[in-house]
């Protein structure tokens, strides 16, 4: 299978894509990455432009309403503003329809979520995990699981596939599982080869953005690491930025 290498990639002409990794409840960096952008959109004036979200919205981080509201607000006010779901998104919603104190939800940061709507989730007896799901789903707003409940997995611009996760090697992009798209990790990190088409991802978090030949890794640890990272393609250039959280990070 011919494939296409990072080097050689390239984005629509014409328009620039920032793709944003997991935020993971940051509303605080999120707001900054969304205006370093349009501060390099106001400067620079491309043609066109798409912001694409790659999921993991939820979680682990303070204020995950916020996250939400403010990516409700931002595709309303411009459809360029691209949001696509991640595993933690998809659980977020199995957690409300079932509530299970296994689940990803309930093990790996679903209460922070619940807080940021008010609600103090308790998982370690039925009675408290019954009575905190009733009060979370009865906070959680109709506006915010509509949203959630329609992202996409997937989006394609040039020579880049923007997912959440990865995608399963072999198998045309068209035609990738759904669940790959949101969980896969060591059968396409470990993949030496090239793709139809770089893959740009988060879900696995690394202490530094990882470009390889056949995909980007943009997930940065925003939870643990304080910083929110991403990539720019512009034609054939290629750059990443980010924004940290002083005296987190240690990159500043």
């Amino acid at each position: 299978m011919t494939g296409v290498h990072y080097l050689d990639a390239k984005g629509p002409e014409g328009m620039r894509v920032y793709a944003i990794g997991d935020i993971h409840g940051h509303l605080e960096l999120l707001t900054e990455m969304h205006a370093r952008i349009a501060q390099e959109i106001a400067r620079d004036k491309p043609e066109d432009w798409r912001i694409v979200h790659l999921g993991d919205l939820v979680d682990r981080g303070p204020n995950s309403r916020g996250v939400i509201d403010f990516l409700i607000a931002a595709a309303k006010h411009d459809s360029r503003n691209i949001v696509l779901t991640g595993n933690h998104d998809v659980g977020f919603l199995d957690f409300l329809a079932e509530p299970d104190p296994e689940s990803l939800f309930a093990r790996h940061g679903g209460r922070e979520t619940a807080m940021s709507y008010g609600v103090d989730l308790k998982t370690s007896d039925a009675a408290g995990l019954w009575h905190s799901h009733r009060a979370l789903a009865a906070a959680v707003p109709d506006s915010h699981l509509r949203f959630l409940r329609t992202l996409p997995r997937s989006i394609s611009f040039g020579d880049f596939f923007f997912c959440h996760a990865g995608i399963r090697p072999g198998i045309a992009l068209e035609n990738q599982d759904p669940d790959d798209l949101i969980w896969i990790r060591n059968e396409f990190l470990n993949h030496p080869g090239l793709h139809p088409k770089v893959v740009v991802h988060g879900h696995t978090p690394q202490a530094e953005p990882e470009v390889m030949a056949n995909r980007v890794n943009v997930d940065t640890g925003v939870y643990y690491s304080g910083a929110l990272t991403a990539l720019v393609v512009d034609g054939t250039e290629k750059r990443l930025i980010s924004v940290e959280v002083p005296g987190v990070s240690g990159r500043r």
